[in-house]
């Protein structure tokens, strides 16, 4: 198999980026060192206030605020293992770190955000006597804690999975503390123990319907699907068109992590021909996919080879 990557393979750029890119991953994991801190705060606080208080809702937001820290750890972790350079045991290195931890932070959101329903309905059934300006200040806390560390962290989530999981942590859970905090002041001048219960439920399935676009990506590249922007027939039909090739099969695409894609192919050749003229069909494939922003892919040059000439091989290997 001929392996080829971006055009042309300078070495002396590829060591420049790796470094570049560990820097890239290590300032990534800085962003969330302090979100951590500031969470583990909250949480010890609101543990202490929901129990002095009676107050299941601030029990629940330090719940809440706990999967923070588990998810900012997780988080943050997998930004410094996956700026790590690849080795002959870790070829790809630690990229694919980043889509589990983002998968692990959004599965477990959506398991709280069911045990929170759960604990609102029973809350709503059995309402209790709450002390509400507990529940009114250390939602204040929360409130203030989560926002700092969701603007903190906002501007990595717009490029990463994983920091945009962390960062729906952060800014669903600084809704959960708006919420205590209205229910506080509805306990403390009304009596209204019920509204507890039903903002908790209003922001537990607001937290399952964000968490499940992020889970649900995390779990495709993890299956190794094909990226919902790549068109495999559109490809194969550009990739025809270049002179000398007469079919290109046995074709795999996947994302390696949230946006390097890879690219694997088996291509029929018009004539049997020599290596150095098979390089300059291999250049125009090569600039075929990166117009999809494909720019590793893996091509096995043929030629009267007897194999299934499928776009998607389903025998086995």
């Amino acid at each position: 198999m001929l392996f080829k990557n971006q055009i042309p393979p300078v070495k002396s750029v590829t060591i420049h980026m790796s470094s570049e890119h560990h820097h890239h991953h290590h300032a990534k994991g800085q962003i969330l060192f302090l979100p951590i801190l500031l969470n583990i705060a909250i949480t010890v606080a609101q543990i202490i206030g929901g129990l002095l208080s009676g107050s299941m809702a601030l029990l629940s937001d330090a719940a809440h605020n706990f999967s923070d820290v588990l998810a900012l750890l997780f988080s943050y972790i997998a930004a410094r293992l996956s700026g790590r350079k690849r080795t002959l045991k870790q070829t790809f290195g630690y990229k694919r770190a980043n889509i589990f931890a983002a998968f692990i932070n959004a599965a477990s959101l959506m398991i709280i955000a069911t045990v929170l329903i759960h604990e609102a309905i029973e809350r709503l059934l059995n309402p209790r006597e709450i002390e509400g300006n507990i529940v009114i200040y250390l939602a204040a806390l929360g409130i203030l804690f989560n926002g700092i560390s969701a603007l903190l962290v906002k501007k990595g989530a717009d490029t990463d999975l994983n920091i945009r999981s962390a960062y729906l942590h952060l800014f669903t859970d600084m809704l959960t503390s708006v919420g205590v905090f209205i229910g506080g002041f509805a306990i403390t001048l009304f009596g209204w123990y019920w509204v507890d219960g039903v903002l908790t439920i209003l922001i537990s399935i607001y937290l399952i319907y964000s968490s499940w676009e992020i889970f649900y990506s995390s779990v495709r590249i993890f299956m190794q699907f094909t990226p919902s922007q790549i068109n495999i027939e559109e490809i194969a039909v550009e990739v025809a068109k270049i002179e000398g090739v007469k079919n290109i099969h046995h074709v795999h695409v996947w994302k390696l992590d949230d946006r390097e894609m890879m690219f694997e192919a088996h291509l029929d050749l018009e004539a049997d021909m020599l290596i150095s003229s098979f390089e300059f069909i291999l250049q125009k494939v090569g600039a075929t996919l990166h117009q999809y922003d494909i720019h590793h892919y893996n091509i096995q040059p043929e030629w009267v080879r007897d194999d299934e000439k499928a776009l998607i091989n389903n025998q086995d290997h």
